[in-house]
């Protein structure tokens, strides 16, 4: 179950997401040093790229230059997955606009302690939904790495289906790029 309710960032009101176990909220600059962890976890590193933030204040800039523009822009970006009971910041859903990619994908991560307990699936699969009956989406996009299997398996278990491989602008590697439409879930 996937249930959205609204929340302030900003001074404007955004949707947040409740699962059963899982809050999905925008991210914040006040979530500066979980973003920090994550995106110098080994995972993200190998799998989504370095983006070179090394301190709390690069956090705070990567959030306000990266994450908070595309919210205020489309009302939707990047969710910080909360574990209700007790609070702990997991890791990161949502839904993006990026550059050389056609649509909206969705994307995710968890930090490394909090992999394999079903976390990225439910909070991937309470974005998904949301994308097709509170945003109106009609096709969703993901892309990932052909070494990340774990999201591949992740992709197909979400009703995703490979459709090509495909490059993004300043990557030179090779992606796996995934579809969802709406007439499909």
């Amino acid at each position: 179950t996937c249930l959205s309710l609204g929340t302030f960032v900003c001074g404007m009101k955004y949707i947040q997401f409740e699962t059963n176990r899982l809050i999905l909220r925008p991210t914040v600059e006040s979530d500066a040093d979980f973003i920090l962890e994550l995106l110098n976890s080994p995972k993200w590193i190998e799998f989504i790229g370095d983006r070179n933030v090394r301190s709390e204040d690069e956090a705070i800039r990567y959030i306000e230059q990266k994450m908070l523009p595309q919210l205020k822009k489309l009302g939707f970006g990047n969710y910080t997955i909360v574990r209700k009971e007790d609070n702990v910041k997991l890791g990161c859903c949502g839904l993006y606009d990026r550059p050389g990619l056609d649509g909206i994908d969705i994307g995710y991560a968890l930090l490394p302690k909090f992999e394999g307990k079903g976390y990225a699936f439910e909070a991937a699969h309470c974005i998904k939904e949301a994308a097709f009956e509170v945003l109106g989406l009609r096709l969703i996009r993901a892309i990932t790495s052909k070494r990340n299997k774990e999201s591949q398996k992740l992709l197909t278990k979400l009703g995703f289906n490979f459709v090509e491989l495909t490059t993004i602008p300043d990557d030179s590697e090779e992606l796996m790029l995934y579809e969802l439409s709406i007439s499909e879930i």
